[in-house]
């Protein structure tokens, strides 16, 4: 009976510490295009290894901490202050990672063909 009690407290101890698997964290992401999914990779990675025990307004908290500089900086503080104001519709690391790869993520075919025609319609009113 004691060493069942004591091989669970030293779990909920484990589980409270995370894994002990060393895990890379995520690189800063400054909003470039081409870092998204590496960038969303090695957070839920991470998240998966070491957070799973967290809040999700921690885990959410924890991938903010990663995205600084470039036009990320100021997404990230609108962000912040959508959050604070209750306003967000992120509650969890998962969806932040869907906004995320939506608002830099690459662009589907016809978003691109939209933006190409909207960038030769600009041109043709410049001249």
């Amino acid at each position: 009976m004691i060493a069942t009690l004591q091989q669970q407290v030293n779990t909920m101890l484990l589980q409270q510490q995370g894994s002990r698997v060393e895990v890379a964290r995520p690189q800063m992401f400054n909003g470039k295009m081409k870092k998204v999914s590496a960038f969303i990779n090695a957070a839920h990675l991470y998240i998966r290894m070491k957070m799973t025990e967290e809040a999700a307004t921690t885990q959410v908290a924890w991938v903010l901490s990663y995205v600084q500089g470039g036009v990320a900086e100021a997404w990230k503080d609108n962000l912040l202050d959508e959050l604070a104001k209750g306003e967000s519709e992120v509650e969890s690391a998962e969806q932040l990672f869907t906004k995320i790869k939506n608002d830099f993520g690459e662009m589907s075919e016809e978003e691109r063909k939209i933006e190409q025609l909207w960038m030769c319609h600009s041109c043709a009113m410049d001249q």
